[in-house]
């Protein structure tokens, strides 16, 4: 495990958003869904393309908070453009459980 110091920590912009919108990705190389993320009114709305299809439908996904690394640049993924990541763990099949919040909280909030 590498260390890392406070002051890198701080750099890295974790926040919670709310997905507005979200779709299948057919043209992804793995199982994705391509989702608007709405993190609050200083960020606004981010996309972000998840291999997330494994354990969430989109319809339960939808009006769900997740926690999103908010200032990686943008990333081409084939022809979409991800401008956020949404965070996760891999279970024991490597599939991704997200991270969320166990209570809603405003859009936007950073993690501490």
């Amino acid at each position: 495990m590498k260390t890392i110091t406070w002051e890198e920590f701080e750099n890295i912009e974790l926040r919670v958003g709310t997905i507005v919108e979200i779709e299948d990705f057919p043209e992804a190389k793995d199982p994705a869904y391509k989702m608007k993320i709405d993190f609050g009114e200083e960020l606004g709305i981010k996309t972000s393309s998840s291999q997330i299809t494994h354990h969430y439908t989109k319809e339960e996904l939808l009006g769900q908070q997740v926690i999103g690394v908010v200032n990686f640049p943008p990333k081409k993924v084939g022809k979409y453009v991800s401008e956020c990541l949404v965070t996760g763990f891999k279970d024991k099949d490597g599939d991704i459980v997200i991270a969320r919040p166990d209570k809603k909280v405003p859009n936007g909030e950073k993690l501490y």
